[in-house]
């Protein structure tokens, strides 16, 4: 198959990697612009991208996609037969309908559960036990497009966003291949999406990841996960931001909404149910640590 791959970070990699090492012709990635990061403004590359030019594929980094004449006639030009989009930007109509078998997506959720930007944080932060994957055929209204194949994925007790990210894209890659092998074939099957099940994934906001203690331990503590290790819960102490990368939840101890029980090993904050045991944390301005090394060096003071 003649496939122009289309993604930006590194949860994109694996299904790039499965379909070279298959032997599809990949004619182009298509990704976002590189940006300038860090305090020297150094200009890097998306994951995609890097992996394009270590590998000798031509890549195409359009600033915008609806109404772009240019993009549009660059990638009519390739002829390719198929668009896989992995962790992308959203492609107007003009774009996905190019190839002579249209444009997929593999979306981070069991769809329609989770339509969004933020499938994988979102079965976090709810206490989910399970997600999936999915592979759909672009549509215009975003995440609504008929499947072509899915997969269900367990959510272990102890992950938090990058470890079920990178299950998730290795289980994705799989998947990515096994759809555009069954399109390759011509044996497609594809099933709409029942609309009354959908629900939201929106993009996680500054205001997702302050926590409220007078919420459930269990929910602060998914929600911890959720957002552990980017871009992470946190809270306001001293007006100084205190971010939370790992709790326990601590049962019968009487601690307030956000009383702060402290040791010289411990750090414990009440909640509107139980409480959480801190287990790494970083204060403002500086490396994230182990509570108890963190504790030689700050006072809580409720």
């Amino acid at each position: 198959m003649k496939i122009v791959f289309m993604g930006t970070p590194d949860f994109a990699i694996p299904s790039l990697k499965i379909l070279l090492k298959n032997n599809h012709q990949i004619l182009a990635v298509v990704t976002t612009t590189d940006k300038e990061r860090g305090r020297g403004q150094k200009v890097t590359f998306t994951a995609v991208k890097q992996f394009a030019v270590e590998n000798n594929i031509p890549v195409y980094q359009p600033e915008k996609l609806k109404g772009n004449n240019e993009f549009v006639e660059q990638m009519k030009s390739l002829n390719p037969d198929l668009f896989v989009v992995v962790a992308f930007r959203i492609l107007p109509k003009e774009v996905f309908d190019i190839p002579k078998f249209g444009s997929f997506n593999l979306h981070g959720s069991y769809l329609p559960k989770y339509r969004g930007a933020a499938p994988i944080q979102w079965a976090l932060i709810n206490g989910d036990e399970e997600t999936g994957l999915t592979t759909f055929k672009l549509a215009e209204k975003v995440d609504t497009g008929n499947i072509y194949l899915q997969e269900k994925v367990k959510i272990n007790p102890d992950d938090n966003f990058e470890t079920l990210h990178d299950r998730m894209s290795l289980v994705g890659a799989e998947l990515v291949y096994k759809t555009v092998t069954m399109i390759e074939s011509g044996n497609i099957e594809l099933q709409a999406q029942d609309n009354s099940l959908a629900s939201p994934a929106p993009k996680i906001t500054k205001e997702t990841c302050l926590i409220d203690w007078s919420k459930p331990a269990s929910e602060i503590h998914n929600l911890v996960r959720g957002l552990s290790p980017h871009p992470v819960a946190y809270f306001l102490h001293n007006n100084k931001v205190i971010k939370i990368y790992k709790t326990e939840i601590v049962k019968d101890l009487n601690l307030k909404p956000g009383e702060i029980h402290q040791t010289k090993t411990e750090l414990i904050i009440g909640c509107g149910k139980d409480s959480l045991l801190i287990l790494e944390i970083q204060q403002e301005g500086k490396k994230k640590m182990q509570t108890e090394e963190f504790l030689r060096g700050y006072k809580f003071s409720n």
